[in-house]
């Protein structure tokens, strides 16, 4: 899973490029966590992909959960950028679980998503 950082508008960008594995999760929370250090939070965190590619391995899934776990308060707005059907889904049941605010925007439409995080 590659991760860009944009420190302007502290938002990061995740694209899941294949089965999401432990150390995919574990890079992430690298890249990401010293930019909550420094803000307190995140202003968002893009999810860009095609379709989602599923887990590795039981491990990953947990690993996933918790990652989420660790960063749902520290995330103001993420953004779901996708055609796939799961996106709705994901939108709807992870608002139950999760403090950020969850939107899900069109594949290619990465641009209305940063936006989208970074009005006010």
């Amino acid at each position: 899973m590659k991760v860009e950082y944009d420190p302007l508008d502290n938002v990061a960008t995740v694209f899941p490029d294949g089965p999401l594995s432990q150390a995919d999760f574990e890079d992430a929370a690298a890249q990401i966590d010293p930019a909550i250090e420094k803000h307190g939070l995140l202003n968002g965190l893009v999810i860009a992909m095609d379709s989602f590619p599923g887990w590795e391995s039981l491990g990953s899934l947990v690993s996933h959960l918790r990652f989420v776990h660790d960063h749902h308060k520290a995330v103001a707005r993420v953004a779901l950028v996708t055609d796939s059907s799961l996106g709705v889904v994901a939108e709807k049941l992870a608002s139950h679980f999760v403090a950020a605010e969850i939107r899900q925007f069109a594949a290619g439409d990465r641009a209305a998503a940063q936006a989208w995080i970074v009005e006010k």
